[in-house]
């Protein structure tokens, strides 16, 4: 039996270690310059309470993989290939570098997360399509 274990916290500093991430603006430009795939993975209460980032595709965390997988049978039409930048981001941007590593070792070597998840987007003045019903503060 390993005693090689490790907390939550040194695990999410060891896979961030390997990955590039991004803050707000670094994901929304490469978006706009169509270099990268934005991959909503909050679930459907924090979408439909805080709205949506524009062109993102939603992809809830328990389907990140299958969906993501450029040679799975449940692909997205927009997994196109394991050179896809794919920008995954969560409410605050902790889950989401776990799902980022997670593509990685499907070969989606440039999958990376944003830093902060949504909540860093919308405070970055960002687009965000809000739910209906709601305005903008």
């Amino acid at each position: 039996m390993s005693t090689d274990h490790v907390g939550i916290d040194e695990l999410l500093e060891r896979v961030r270690s390997g990955l590039d991430r991004v803050d707000a603006r670094a994901a929304y430009e490469q978006y706009e310059a169509g270099a990268a795939l934005l991959v909503d993975t909050r679930y459907a209460a924090l979408r439909e309470r805080d709205g949506l980032v524009p062109g993102a595709l939603v992809v809830e965390r328990n389907e990140l993989e299958w969906r993501l997988d450029p040679l799975g049978s449940h692909r997205s039409p927009r997994a196109t290939g394991h050179d896809l930048r794919v920008i995954v981001f969560c409410n605050e941007g902790y889950a989401s570098s776990l799902a980022a590593e997670s593509l990685r070792r499907l070969g989606l070597h440039r999958a990376t997360d944003l830093i902060g998840g949504f909540q860093a987007w919308k405070a970055a003045g960002l687009p965000v399509l809000l739910p209906a019903g709601r305005s903008a503060l």
